[in-house]
């Protein structure tokens, strides 16, 4: 949200610049992300100038050459190319030294080999509009910004800073989905006057001229018994005799007796309250279309707002003051004189203001009239009811909508407005004759109108403001520091809370303090309504303390432990066993998103069957490319990949420990599975060298299925489990070169290269990866490693050549040899293969070093005879035979 500075400083303007602003906003809650500078810089060479004489120019028939008093002994001699400068306007000035929004600073120059001395200026030069149609003329221009009246043209020689708002920092606010109430910029100001203790103004909408005995007005609300809040307008108190659930009221405009005064607008129906809160309407004739006044462009287009008309602006700097939005129809274009609010019908169209045609469901609110919608309720107006040029009687509705609803229909339509992002947050209903009061005040004095008697007020049930009692004990309990009582209520009061102080009383079952103080005894804070959704709980008020005391002022303290202590379940300690065990090998940890898109699926080249293409769909997705929960880390590792490859970062050791989803349970009679299954997995992903090129090895080995395999083996040694590889395929992994990963028999997951197809689609080139299950992994390694004593005893090394079948895999040749050689083998591996004719076509000899080792003595070869007869007799099962 952007707020104009000196907009905001209209109504709480503290002794302090625009850094120590945002310093103390930032620090107690409302974040200011950054400070933009709108307008022009070097104000003092902008004034006001009147225009003495426009002759055309001797060389140019476009120009006109202007004497122009800017309040000095001699007149400005300025060459001016608008259309419509003409002798007596009252106008804006650049004076040489003027620096403009671009940064071009005005010099006195020749223009056609006249000279001059400024520069006349128009609405976009100032940034206060976009229109360069003609020069901007101030003979009626309001003096007063933010309180719009009438008055005398300014002097020559006036600052032009002192009349329009020219040059303003803005901030660009944060504003958390819990504050709706700083969507307005009073709401703002209200939390520069709690956090600096300056000023504050009467609230904008303290005085409505629709108020005086009309049928809407609201009377000001007490919210405790010492005050505590500025004088505003709060929840109507009607009589019991009004109807719960819908309200349905006929529009008293007809009711006006005076000449002329009629209006064929007889009937405003709600038909659901539950997502209409409130409806407001006020009725204006005699409206007069034409531009805003410079003070109203200059302060919308500093918040972001693009100038239109007059009452379009009124609607929109209405919502940027009081946060809550409005809407204008033009009156005479609703046809069927009555508006109905109600729940769309499936598949029902309308055209939106942006000249879209939107299709509609059940679950969405509009406004129809006679011919059908005429309004998306809370988000957008239709095209055919429209403010425009030719229109004289306006209906200013001011609506409270659901929150949730809003939120919903927004994302569902792909159609966000500033009016949609402050209804998603849920505005409270007591807002809406907030923004009535304002609009009133702006529509009469800047359009001409005239507001008809009346003011409709549908489905609405006022509701009780909450008192929560606010305990001083309690408040120097959570913070770890005592805050006074009176600067609990000062502060409370500075935010519009309602206070009162209470003795209090000991509750039951609590014993009395150690001074004999009550320990309930500290303040009835009442809450008002556009926090009611915010503030519910003591703890919330607390909060409200601390912040605005100042966060900074508490002080470290640790929380009482009272028997509490903290262990890492065994889980997590083999968790972080197994991410220790990766970076230890050189890899890094990365974080992808849970989310994937539906083309990852053929992307992976996975087939139909593949139970991976069953990944669970979100019924609400951000994008179509996130659209689905993921079924394996692959996609994200590789996303990862790609992003590192293409800014230079070829090299990678990745990996990433996630969640993953499938469908679980059959499907039923809508197809889908009965629920959805979430489980932990590990990930890893090599690419290009697999260690770094030096001056003795400078061409380092690349990624491949062993160097993957050995991260494998690592990892299963740290979590003290045997994991073992046995060749498979998988759909995205070079045939040949990839395997399915097994621990104690049961699949866990797969490893190998990348296939070059699959590869090509993220733009990389030599891919090694893995993927297991992680939850069924951290399970198996369940239980503390039994550690052994350091044997001193020498080793006995021997070695075996063995010849076996191509088809055996070492693995198993070593699980066997393993098995066989107990209890004394200790260490047995591969050191050599070899195929040819020696050992036979379809046969190959594995190279084997034994190591035997005993805890209690030296070994000798009588004690490994028997071992090594059983080894041999183990391997002849496999087919395998010593090698001569």
């Amino acid at each position: 949200m952007k707020v104009p500075l000196n907009w905001l400083r209209e109504y709480c303007s503290p002794d302090l610049d625009t850094a120590e602003i945002e310093e103390r906003l930032t620090m107690t809650g409302t974040k200011v992300e950054t400070i933009l500078h709108h307008g022009v810089s070097a104000t003092e060479h902008f004034v006001v100038g009147r225009v003495l004489d426009a002759q055309p120019h001797p060389d140019a028939d476009r120009l006109k050459v202007c004497k122009v008093d800017v309040g000095e002994a001699e007149p400005a001699q300025i060459v001016c190319g608008a259309p419509n400068v003409a002798a007596g306007q009252t106008v804006a000035v650049a004076l040489p030294g003027a620096r403009m929004p671009d940064g071009t600073k005005i010099k006195a120059a020749k223009l056609r080999g006249v000279p001059s001395h400024g520069m006349i200026l128009a609405a976009d030069e100032l940034q206060i509009d976009n229109d360069h149609s003609g020069i901007m003329v101030l003979d009626e221009l309001v003096l007063e910004a933010g309180a719009p009246r009438s008055g005398e043209v300014p002097a020559p020689g006036t600052p032009l800073a002192d009349v329009l708002a020219i040059d303003t920092d803005v901030l660009v606010l944060e504003i958390t989905p819990n504050r709706p109430d700083c969507l307005g910029v009073f709401g703002v100001a209200r939390e520069l006057h709690a956090a600096t203790g300056a000023p504050l103004t009467q609230e904008p909408w303290a005085a409505d001229p629709g108020a005086d005995g009309e049928q809407g007005a609201e009377a000001p609300q007490q919210a405790g018994a010492e005050g505590g809040r500025g004088a505003g307008l709060g929840a109507a108190q009607e009589g019991d005799s009004r109807a719960r659930g819908l309200i349905k009221r006929t529009s008293p405009f007809n009711q006006a007796t005076r000449a002329g005064a009629s209006h064929p607008l007889t009937d405003i129906t709600v038909d659901c309250p539950d997502l209409c809160k409130r409806f407001t309407a006020r009725a204006f004739e005699d409206v007069t279309i034409a531009p805003s006044p410079p003070w109203l462009k200059a302060r919308l287009s500093a918040a972001g707002q693009r100038p239109i008309n007059n009452v379009v602006d009124i609607t929109n700097y209405v919502m940027l003051l009081t946060g809550q939005p409005l809407h204008a129809f033009d009156l005479d274009r609703i046809a069927g004189a009555r508006l109905t609010v109600r729940r769309a019908k499936e598949g029902e169209q309308m055209t939106t203001l942006d000249g879209q045609e939107r299709t509609l469901d059940g679950e969405m609110v509009i406004i129809e009239d006679a011919e059908g919608p005429t309004s998306i309720a809370g988000i957008m107006g239709g095209a055919r009811s429209e403010v425009g040029p030719e229109t004289t009687k306006v209906l200013m509705e001011v609506a409270s909508w659901s929150g949730p609803n809003i939120h919903r229909t927004s994302w569902a339509l792909g159609l966000r407005s500033e009016a949609s992002g402050r209804f998603e947050k849920g505005l409270a209903p007591e807002q809406c004759m907030h923004a009535q009061a304002v609009a009133t005040r702006l529509m009469i004095e800047l359009c001409g109108a005239e507001l008809l008697p009346g003011t409709t007020d549908l489905a609405w049930e006022p509701i009780p403001l909450q008192t929560v009692r606010l305990r001083e004990r309690k408040v120097e309990a959570i913070l770890g520091m005592p805050v006074a009582r009176v600067r609990q209520a000062e502060i409370l009061r500075a935010l519009d809370f309602g206070v009162t102080e209470v003795d209090g009383h000991s509750r039951a079952g609590e014993s009395p303090s150690a001074d004999g103080a009550p320990t309930d005894s500290g303040l009835d804070v009442t809450v008002p309504a556009v926090r009611r959704n915010d503030v519910t709980r003591e703890a919330d008020l607390i909060e409200e303390v601390a912040r605005i005391n100042g966060l900074g002022e508490l002080p470290a303290t640790l929380p009482a432990r009272r028997g509490a202590y903290g262990r890492l379940s065994e889980a997590q300690r083999l968790r972080r066993r197994a991410a220790d065990a990766l970076v230890g090998r050189g890899l890094y940890e990365a974080v992808g998103w849970t989310f994937t898109s539906p083309s990852l699926q053929d992307r992976l080249r996975l087939p139909p069957q593949d139970p991976r293409r069953g990944a669970p769909a979100l019924v609400n997705p951000l994008s179509e490319d996130q659209s689905l929960l993921r079924t394996t880390l692959l996609g994200s590792l590789l996303d990862v990949a790609a992003h590192n490859s293409a800014r230079g970062t070829i090299d990678l050791r990745l990996f990433e420990m996630g969640s993953l989803f499938v469908l679980a349970g059959a499907p039923g009679a809508d197809g889908a599975g009965t629920g959805v299954r979430e489980h932990g997995a590990l990930g890893v992903l090599l690419s290009g060298r697999t260690a770094p090129v030096t001056w003795g090895s400078p061409d380092p080995p690349k990624a491949d299925v062993f160097a993957v395999k050995g991260v494998m083996e690592a990892l299963g040694e740290a979590l003290g489990v045997n994991l073992e590889c046995r060749a498979e395929a998988q759909p995205f992994l070079h045939p040949g070169r990839a395997a399915a990963i097994l621990c104690e028999g049961e699949e866990l997951g797969w490893l190998g290269e990348l296939h070059p197809l699959v590869a090509r689609e993220w733009g990389l080139d030599g891919v090694a990866a893995m993927e297991l299950d992680l939850d069924t992994l951290l399970a198996k390694a369940g239980g503390r490693g039994a550690y052994r004593d350091v044997v001193s005893y020498p080793a006995l090394d021997q070695d075996l050549a063995v010849v076996l079948p191509e088809e055996v895999p070492a693995a198993r040749v070593l699980e066997t040899v393993r098995r066989a050689g107990k209890p004394l083998l200790d260490e047995a591996g591969v050191f050599d293969v070899y195929s040819g004719p020696q050992v036979g076509e379809g046969r190959r000899s594995l190279a084997l070093s034994l190591s035997f080792r005993a805890p209690d003595r030296t070994l000798t070869d009588e004690d490994i005879a028997p071992l090594r007869v059983a080894i041999v007799a183990a391997l002849a099962e496999l087919g395998g035979e010593l090698r001569a």
